[in-house]
């Protein structure tokens, strides 16, 4: 076991700082606790000399009332009335402060009561005395009986009086025992506090003084990191700064000076000597930066600017910081700037090369669809001209002519269906997204409508279930619809009538193995299934790639871009859509539009 690093561990030296501290609080509490007994020792001797005297004090005042009883019976003086009821006054202070004494102690509280009883019957006897004396002096007889009363009565609370100041003293003599256990005791308390305090106090100063040995090695230590830093500023590019925001004093790194081309602290730092080197037109971002901390609205002051080096360079600059604030309450701020001049001109030149790709690709869009406009044109002249010469030129055709003639009427109708979906998918593409509260079920009910010719045709049946109002592009969910049911006409058995079912209902992204989420996300899940052709399971995802068609030109009919559109649209309301099929027993398009 490695004593020397458990002994240098931080936990360890906490611990003993704890157990000290712990140990001196609990002697000082201890001396408090003893001195706090001590006094109340000493309050408690000192409440029993004050019990002791109130008694004799009572006794006396009872005596001095009998006196002046006494005295009137003799002589029928008022005076001796008066001195007898100033004693009575007397007496009955006494009680009441006898009654505070006692207050905490029971038996000497009983012993009171007993006492008060036979000073009350004492009293009676001294006023009755009082109230039955004629304006003549009593009998001899008379008042030797009242005496007599008196004088058993006087004994009686003579020797109460005398109980209570024995069990008094045995109390002071229980109190004065613990004061003087407590005064012998409280010498070593004091030596013993004084001595732990010299301990901890001789401890710490030799571990400050052995710490003042590691402080020494962590300097050096920080010299080197310093030194290490200022060569990651150079390698990295970057500089720091540090601004007192009290004093306004400055500190520039080396690496500060280099990057503006000068030589390390060959000027004094500050923002008004940095700010020369700032390029005019830049010079005002900084300066609104330095009003608004020093004002304290900013705390942190992200800036980009360009800087003139010494030597007439342009270079730009990137700079953050932000505002600290020490335990004292002293706020600091500190920055870094970084010459970000390759990495702007690159970004600079990746900006250049995007807008050029934007350029181009709305060139492109341009050209698409004004191609597609232009052909139209001449197009329509085709068509124009062989539809005139199947009137007019037909019969003077040789078979093999008719059947030349017959081909160039298919390719222009073609083209023109060609040309048509293209400028749908155009469409679809740029159109403006301006999204709609829109039933579907009333989007459906058109779309059966605008195709109410060929499914009547073919006599296809169309089931659906009630679909919900959602936020769509109007005419582009309809023509999602137009797109998937005129596929599965197109695509139907010839032997039966094509059967089309539409479903929805809600689902949880997570649930879905297609969508690859685990997410909560609740989408409407709308299945257009029919019991069409079917295509083989690996053209699943191929069948949405534009031009893509899995069936010669002469089988089907078709240019290979519904489906293209379909995805598009579905893409456009931020939902998926995917194909499932079995060949020769239906397909299915499963779209998720989210909720």
């Amino acid at each position: 076991m490695n004593f020397k690093a458990i002994f240098n561990s931080t936990v360890f030296l906490k611990s003993v700082f704890a157990l000290a501290l712990i140990i001196l609080v609990f002697i000082s509490s201890f001396s408090y606790f003893h001195t706090l007994s001590f006094t109340n020792t000493s309050k408690w001797v000192f409440h029993s000399y004050r019990v002791s005297m109130e008694l004799e004090q009572l006794e006396s005042h009872i005596k001095d009332a009998e006196a002046r009883q006494r005295g009137f019976n003799l002589t029928n003086d008022s005076v001796f009335v008066q001195g007898y009821f100033q004693a009575l006054n007397k007496v009955n202070n006494s009680l009441a402060k006898l009654d505070r004494l006692v207050a905490g102690r029971l038996q000497q509280r009983n012993n009171l009561d007993s006492l008060r009883k036979l000073v009350a019957l004492r009293i009676d006897l001294l006023k009755n005395a009082i109230e039955e004396t004629p304006e003549e002096p009593l009998e001899s007889n008379k008042v030797n009986l009242y005496q007599l009363l008196g004088k058993n009565m006087m004994d009686r609370i003579h020797l109460h009086i005398r109980s209570m100041l024995f069990l008094e003293t045995v109390y002071l003599k229980e109190h004065e025992k613990k004061y003087n256990d407590q005064i012998s005791f409280a010498p070593w308390l004091t030596f013993l506090l004084l001595f732990f305090s010299l301990i901890i106090f001789v401890a710490a100063y030799l571990k400050i003084n052995r710490n003042l040995h590691i402080l020494k090695k962590a300097n050096k230590r920080l010299v080197i990191i310093s030194e290490s830093f200022q060569q990651a500023e150079e390698i990295g590019n970057f500089s720091s700064w540090q601004w007192d925001l009290d004093s306004k004093e400055m500190i520039f790194s080396d690496n500060h000076y280099r990057l503006l081309g000068c030589r390390p602290q060959s000027f004094e730092p500050s923002i008004e000597n940095f700010i020369d080197f700032v390029h005019p037109e830049d010079k005002h971002v900084l300066i609104e930066k330095r009003d608004k901390i020093i004002s304290g609205k900013q705390l942190s002051a992200p800036a980009f600017f360009r800087i003139i080096k010494k030597n007439g360079d342009l270079r730009y600059f990137k700079s953050v910081g932000k505002v600290l604030t020490d335990i004292q309450g002293k706020k600091m701020f500190i920055g870094i700037n970084r010459d970000v001049t390759i990495q702007y001109l690159r970004s600079r030149a990746l900006e250049e090369r995007n807008h050029e790709l934007e350029q181009s690709n709305k060139e492109l869009a341009s050209f698409n669809h004004i191609a597609s406009h232009d052909l139209q044109e001449p197009l329509r002249k085709i068509q124009t001209f062989i539809s005139r010469i199947a009137e007019k030129e037909d019969a003077s055709l040789s078979e093999k002519g008719k059947e030349y003639f017959l081909r160039i009427q298919s390719a222009a109708t073609r083209m023109r269906v060609l040309i048509d979906d293209l400028l749908l998918f155009s469409r679809s593409n740029k159109a403006e997204k301006n999204f709609e509260l829109q039933d579907l079920n009333l989007v459906l009910e058109n779309v059966k409508i605008e195709l109410a010719v060929p499914i009547e045709e073919r006599k296809a049946l169309v089931y659906s279930e009630e679909l919900p109002v959602l936020s769509v592009i109007p005419f582009q969910m309809q023509q999602l619809f137009v797109n998937l049911i005129s596929n599965s006409l197109k695509y139907g058995q010839q032997d039966r009538p094509p059967v089309i079912h539409i479903y929805c209902k809600i689902i949880i992204a997570s649930e879905e193995a297609v969508l690859k989420s685990e997410s909560y996300k609740k989408f409407y899940k709308i299945t257009v299934s029919d019991n069409g052709i079917g295509f083989e399971k690996e053209h699943a995802e191929n069948i949405f790639v534009l031009f893509h068609r899995l069936h010669h030109l002469t089988e089907y009919s078709g240019t290979g871009i519904g489906l293209a559109i379909c995805k598009k649209i579905v893409e456009n309301h931020n939902g998926y859509i995917f194909a499932e099929a079995e060949l020769n027993v239906g397909a299915s398009f499963i779209i998720y539009l989210p909720k």
